[in-house]
C-alpha cells in the first residue's frame, strides 16, 4: 500500500500548493473508518480508496479528487455519514463524494434498467462537476486490476461488459486514453480469454520477427528530420489486443491482413513543424490512399490532436505514423486532466461546469431530457459513445462532428434540436440528397426547413445519433399521448353511456387506476386509448356489480359455442384473453384492413361492420379514431398460432434507384428470402430514383423485417420501410 507520506509527496510533486495537512486527515479517516475490513482477496479494504487515489495522481488531478477518492466509499460501507464528511472536509468534498456514493449504491443492481438508471445518474453528475467520472473511472480501473479475485463467474462478466460498454468508452471521450485501453484489454480478458491470448502470443511473435525493422524505421524517420533541420522524437507503439481484435471483428479480417499494428509517433516542438515533418514523410514514402487524417484543424469530440498518415514502409508494409506536439501528446494521454483547472484554483461556478464544454456531454444531456425510461437513455447514449466520427461542415464553415453513418437528418438535430424538428430537406456540397444519404468527412451541408414540419415517426428509423433519435422518439411519444387522451376519453364516455348513462369523473377512474397500478388517471385514459385497456374493462372494475342485457346475452352466446367446441366459456367482462382471430364466432367473416395492413405480430383490434363482420386493424392505425364514439363495435382479438402460417400481405416504402435492372435486383431479394409480390405501385417517378408502393406475402411480421433488412443491404434500393398507410 502506499503509505501516508508518500501519497502527499506524489501529489506536491505536481501540485507544490496543494493541502498536506487535508490529504493526511483524508488518509487517517478513511483508514480508521474502513477499521479492519476486508475486500475478496484477503487484503485490507482501506487498500482499495488508497489504490484509487494513487491512480488519480498518475493523472495529476487536484487534491479535492485524492481526498474524494480516499473517501469515496465511506458513506456506502462505514458508519461515516455525508454530514460528517462536509462537517470534516467541507461542502466540495461532500458534494463530490455525494457524486460517487449515488452511483455505487445504483450499481450494486444488476437489472438493466438499474444499469441505465446508475449511468443517467453519471452523466446528470459529471455534466455539474466532471471529477465524478474521473473519480468513478479511477475506482472501476482498479476494480478491474482485482476482478480475479471474486468467485462467481458470471458477477466477473456483468462487471466487465458494463466497463466495455460504459467506462472505456467515457474514459475514451474525455481523452483518457491509458484509462481507455487498460478497461478495454482487463474487460477483453475476462470476456474473451482465449481471443485475448491467442494476439498476445501472435504479438510476441511479431515483436520477435519485427525488431530490426522497428528500429529501422525509427532510425530512418529520425534522419529524414535531422536532413530537414526538424528537431524531433521517433518512437514506436502497438495496438492494444482489443482494438486488434475489435479492428479483425468488424472489417471480418484476418491478423494478417491488419496494417496498423505497429504505429510510429513524431513528436516536434511546434503545430508548423508537425506539417513541415508531413511533408518530409510524404516525400520519401509512398502515400496509402485514404489513410491521411488531419486532427490538428479538425479535432477530435475529446480535445485530441495530431496528424496521422499511413505510409509504405521500406519493406514494402503498411506503416501508420502519428504527428504532434508535446501538448498534444499530453492532452491524447490525459485528455481532460492534461488542462486541469482545479489545482490552478479559480471561480467555483465556472469549475462547477466545467465537463459543459464538451459538445458531446451536453448531448448526453439532452438525451436525459428526452429519453421517456432509463433503458431508452442508455440505448441512445450508447449510440453516441460507440461510433467513430465524421467531419461535416456548416454553409458558415461550423465544423459538426457526427458518427459513420450519419445522415443529414442527423446533421439537422445537431446543430439544433429545433432545427431538427422542422426539417424538409438538405443539399450536400450544393445537390440536393435523400434524407437517408449518409455523410463523409468534408461535406458541407446545407438544411431547408419549414414551421409546418414536424418529426415523423419514419424519421426514427433514419437517424443514426442517440440525440436525434431521443428528440424524434419525444415528439412522437407526445403528440399519440395527445390523441390517446382524446381518443381514450370518448371511449370511456361512449361505454360509460351505453352501460346506463353514467358520467366518466375522476372520482370513478380513482379506484381503477389502483386496480391497474397505473400512475394517474390520465395515463389509465391513454391506456385506453392505446388499446392496451379496453373502456368496457374500465367500466367493469369501476362498476363490478353492473351487468347489462348485452353481457348477459353474450355469455349465453359463448356457453353455446364452447359446448359446441368443448371448451370453457371466455369471460363476457372483458377480462379474459383477447379472442383468436380463429376463435371468433362461425359465420362472422373476418378482413384484414388495407388501411394499415395488419400481418402476424402485429399488435391488433377487431371492429365490426354490420354485414362486413370484422375487420382486422393494427392497434396504432389512424383508421381507428373515426370509431371513437362507437366502443361497442370494437373486439378484443389476437393472432392464432396458425395464423402465422399462412401468407398476408406486407405493405412497403420504397425509393429504387432509376437505372436498368433495378427492378428485377429487388424482386430477386424478395423471392431469395421466401417473399412474393403480390402488388406494385408506383407513386412518383424522378430522374434519379422511383418512389413506390409494394405488397408482398409473408407469414409474420419478422419475416417482413427479414425482408425488409436484405432490401437495405441492396445497392439499388436508397430507403426502404414498412409502409402503414396507402
Amino acid at each position: 500500500m502506499i503509505r501516508q507520506y508518500e501519497l502527499v509527496e506524489r501529489v506536491k510533486a505536481y501540485d507544490p500548493g496543494a493541502d498536506g495537512a487535508l490529504l493526511d486527515k483524508a488518509y487517517v479517516y478513511a483508514m480508521k473508518m474502513h477499521g479492519s475490513q476486508t475486500r475478496a482477496n484477503g487484503d485490507p479494504y482501506f487498500s482499495h480508496p488508497l489504490e484509487v487515489a494513487g491512480i488519480l495522481t498518475e493523472l495529476r488531478l487536484d487534491a479535492a479528487s485524492i481526498v474524494t477518492a480516499l473517501l469515496h466509499d465511506t458513506v456506502e460501507d462505514t458508519p461515516a455519514t455525508l454530514e460528517d464528511i462536509g462537517k470534516q472536509f467541507g461542502p466540495e468534498i461532500m458534494r463530490l463524494v455525494d457524486g460517487v456514493t449515488k452511483l455505487t449504491r445504483l450499481e450494486l443492481q444488476s437489472e438493466q434498467s438499474k444499469q441505465a438508471e446508475n449511468f443517467r445518474k453519471l452523466v446528470v453528475a459529471m455534466s455539474e462537476d466532471i471529477r465524478v467520472l474521473l473519480v468513478k473511472l479511477a475506482d472501476r480501473m482498479h476494480n478491474m486490476r482485482t476482478l480475479h479475485f471474486i468467485p462467481k463467474e458470471e458477477k466477473r462478466k456483468r462487471i466487465a461488459r458494463e466497463t466495455l460498454d460504459i467506462y472505456a468508452p467515457l474514459a475514451d471521450r474525455i481523452g483518457l486514453a491509458r484509462v481507455k485501453d487498460e478497461l478495454q484489454g482487463l474487460a477483453f480478458a475476462e470476456l474473451q480469454p482465449e481471443a485475448y491470448e491467442s494476439i498476445n502470443l501472435r504479438l510476441a511473435q511479431l515483436r520477435e520477427q519485427g525488431e530490426g525493422t522497428v528500429d529501422g524505421i525509427i532510425a530512418g524517420l529520425g534522419r529524414h528530420m535531422k536532413e530537414a533541420g526538424i528537431n524531433a522524437r521517433i518512437s514506436g507503439r502497438e495496438k492494444s489486443p482489443y482494438s486488434i481484435w475489435s479492428k479483425m471483428q468488424k472489417k471480418d479480417i484476418a491478423f494478417e491482413q491488419l496494417s496498423d499494428i505497429m504505429a510510429f509517433r513524431v513528436q516536434v516542438d511546434t503545430v508548423e513543424q508537425c506539417y513541415q515533418a508531413l511533408g518530409v514523410i510524404h516525400s520519401h514514402y509512398r502515400v496509402v490512399p485514404g489513410r491521411f487524417k488531419d486532427y490538428i484543424s479538425t479535432p477530435k469530440p475529446n480535445g485530441y490532436r495530431s496528424i496521422h498518415t499511413g505510409v509504405l514502409g521500406p519493406s514494402g508494409g503498411r506503416v501508420e505514423i502519428q504527428i504532434r506536439t508535446p501538448d498534444m501528446q499530453q492532452v491524447a494521454e490525459m485528455g481532460v486532466a492534461a488542462h486541469w483547472a482545479y489545482k490552478q484554483g479559480g471561480d467555483e461556478s465556472e469549475r462547477m461546469h466545467d465537463g459543459r464544454q464538451y459538445r458531446w456531454l451536453r448531448q448526453l444531456l439532452e438525451i436525459v431530457e428526452n429519453a421517456q425510461r432509463p433503458e431508452e437513455f442508455l440505448e441512445h447514449t450508447k449510440l453516441e459513445l460507440f461510433q467513430d466520427q465524421v467531419f461535416c461542415f456548416t454553409p458558415k464553415g461550423d465544423l459538426i462532428s457526427l458518427p459513420h453513418g450519419a445522415t443529414p437528418l442527423d446533421f439537422a438535430y445537431a446543430v439544433h434540436s429545433q432545427i431538427g424538428d422542422t426539417f424538409v430537406g438538405a443539399r450536400v456540397n450544393g445537390r440536393l440528397v435523400p434524407m437517408r444519404t449518409a455523410l463523409k468527412n468534408g461535406d458541407q451541408v446545407e438544411i431547408s426547413t419549414s414551421k409546418n414540419s414536424t418529426p415523423k415517426p419514419e424519421w426514427e428509423r433514419i437517424v443514426v445519433t442517440g440525440k436525434a433519435r431521443a428528440r424524434i422518439r419525444r415528439f412522437i411519444r407526445n403528440q399519440q399521448r395527445t390523441e390517446y387522451i382524446q381518443l381514450g376519453r370518448k371511449m370511456l364516455d361512449g361505454v360509460f353511456k351505453a352501460e346506463g348513462n353514467y358520467e366518466v369523473s375522476e372520482k370513478i377512474l380513482e379506484p381503477v387506476v389502483r386496480h391497474f397500478n397505473i400512475g394517474s388517471v390520465e395515463d389509465l385514459v391513454v391506456s385506453v386509448g392505446s388499446g392496451n385497456i379496453s373502456a368496457k374493462e374500465v367500466f367493469h372494475t369501476a362498476f363490478p356489480a353492473h351487468i347489462s342485457a348485452e353481457q348477459q346475452q353474450a355469455l349465453a352466446d359463448q356457453k353455446v359455442i364452447a359446448l359446441k367446441q368443448n371448451r370453457p366459456a371466455r369471460p363476457a367482462n372483458g377480462k379474459g384473453n383477447p379472442i383468436p382471430i380463429k376463435g371468433l364466432i362461425s359465420g362472422l367473416a373476418v378482413h384484414y384492413a388495407r388501411c394499415c395492413h395488419p400481418i402476424p405480430g402485429d399488435r391488433i383490434v377487431g371492429l365490426v361492420t354490420t354485414g362486413k363482420g370484422v375487420t382486422i386493424h393494427t392497434i396504432d392505425c389512424e383508421t381507428l379514431s373515426n370509431y371513437a364514439d362507437e366502443p361497442e363495435r370494437w373486439l378484443d382479438v389476437a393472432w392464432d398460432n396458425a395464423d402465422a402460417g399462412e401468407p398476408v400481405a406486407g405493405r412497403v416504402h420504397i425509393f429504387l434507384v432509376n437505372s436498368p435492372g433495378s427492378l428485377g435486383a429487388l424482386s430477386t431479394v424478395v423471392g431469395k428470402n421466401g417473399g412474393n409480390i403480390s402488388n406494385l405501385k408506383i407513386i412518383s417517378r424522378g430522374a434519379d430514383f422511383f418512389e413506390m408502393l409494394i405488397d408482398i406475402d409473408v407469414h409474420d411480421i419478422r419475416h417482413l423485417n427479414n425482408i425488409i433488412a436484405a432490401l437495405r443491404a441492396t445497392p439499388v434500393v436508397n430507403m426502404v420501410e414498412r409502409a402503414r398507410t396507402g
